[in-house]
């Protein structure tokens, strides 16, 4: 169970509001990212949360990758964003792709700036 867990929290985001917006949108664009950075997606789910009277609504989307998953969550009154990308790094080291996902992943948001974390996931002996 090896592998590679990247978070990152994106803090007043300037990207144009559809990619905090349009879960369509996103979910085509994630579909795209992970192929180009050489990751195999199996599905996804975008779902865009309701607006309300004084807040427009999020996204929350998943993509399962043959890797594992990215998740992301938007935060569009705040300007705000959640990601988490995890790879399984059982028979081949997909490290260098997840850390390139993400890297995509949070200069599509611009954010002003960021916490991002790395966890290094199971036992490293196996």
């Amino acid at each position: 169970m090896k592998g590679l867990h990247l978070t990152a929290d994106l803090y007043k985001c300037r990207c144009d509001a559809a990619w905090l917006t349009d879960a369509a949108k996103l979910s085509d664009w994630c579909a795209q990212t992970v192929q180009a950075v050489g990751l195999q997606q199996v599905n996804q789910l975008f779902h865009t949360f309701a607006s309300t009277a004084d807040r427009p609504g999020g996204v929350t989307g998943t993509v399962l990758l043959a890797e594992s998953h990215i998740c992301l969550h938007t935060w569009p009154a705040d300007r705000a964003v959640t990601l988490d990308v995890y790879v399984c790094n059982a028979g081949t080291d997909h490290s260098a792709k997840a850390r390139g996902l993400m890297f995509a992943l949070v200069n599509r948001f611009q954010p002003e700036w960021t916490e991002q974390r790395s966890l290094d996931r199971g036992d490293s002996d196996e």
